[in-house]
């Protein structure tokens, strides 16, 4: 129903929602195209470490390590949606005061030692706490990540921004949570989220020393 929904509210949208789109160059990318792989690569290594703690991967682990029923994982789950619906809303504000670039950063980092700690903490309480407390600046990247590579991205060349670097996100989630599958199996239960943390902390450290000076247009219009 959701889905019918979302088409019926698409398919009333005017043409004119629509941007100019680049129609040279490979997949509509010329102006932007060292800008667009540098993020694609970047975008891989966050999701590649990602990968290794899918929600299934997580939903295994808690049954794995503290053997709590698939319930009480749902209902973890569940609260845990809703600390990350919230955070979407402060995400924005936050973006306002120290720009969209430093809020990508300045929360993913904690929230990947949060992961962590995830994976080693010695009890399914701790394990929780540790969770929430990540869920509530884990997500603050997404929106600000997205409209941080729009804003520097030309209008006409924005669609294919998008779609290259989601392209190159899905392909390099692909392989980890085979690997955390593996962990599981051989008794290795913190190593998913210490590979996950690794991987998402270089990716921030990466993107933060390639982009710092690259200012989206209204930061370099604000006083």
């Amino acid at each position: 129903m959701t889905g019918l929904a979302s088409l019926i509210l698409y398919a009333s949208l005017s043409s004119r929602a629509e941007v100019e789109t680049n129609r040279r160059g490979v997949f509509g990318v010329t102006k932007s195209r060292g800008t667009i792989a540098k993020l694609s690569v970047l975008f891989s290594i966050d999701a590649f470490g990602g990968g290794f703690v899918v929600q299934s991967v997580l939903s295994l682990w808690f049954e794995t390590k503290f053997d709590m029923s698939l319930g009480a994982v749902g209902t973890i789950f569940f609260v845990a949606q809703l600390i990350t619906a919230a955070s979407f809303l402060i995400a924005g504000r936050l973006a306002n005061e120290i720009g969209l670039l430093n809020t990508m950063v300045f929360t993913h980092v904690p929230s990947n030692l949060l992961l962590v700690g995830v994976g080693l903490a010695p009890t399914y309480m701790s394990a929780i706490g540790f969770l929430f407390a990540r869920q509530t600046i884990s997500q603050m990247d997404v929106p600000t990540r997205q409209s941080y590579m729009t804003a520097i991205i030309p209008t006409e060349e924005r669609n294919a921004a998008t779609s290259i670097t989601n392209v190159s996100r899905n392909i390099a989630a692909a392989v980890p949570p085979s690997l955390s599958g593996y962990f599981l199996e051989a008794t290795l239960l913190a190593e998913p989220f210490v590979f996950a943390g690794l991987f998402k902390i270089a990716y921030d450290a990466l993107i933060y020393a390639s982009f710092r000076r690259v200012k989206p247009p209204e930061e370099k219009e604000a006083p």
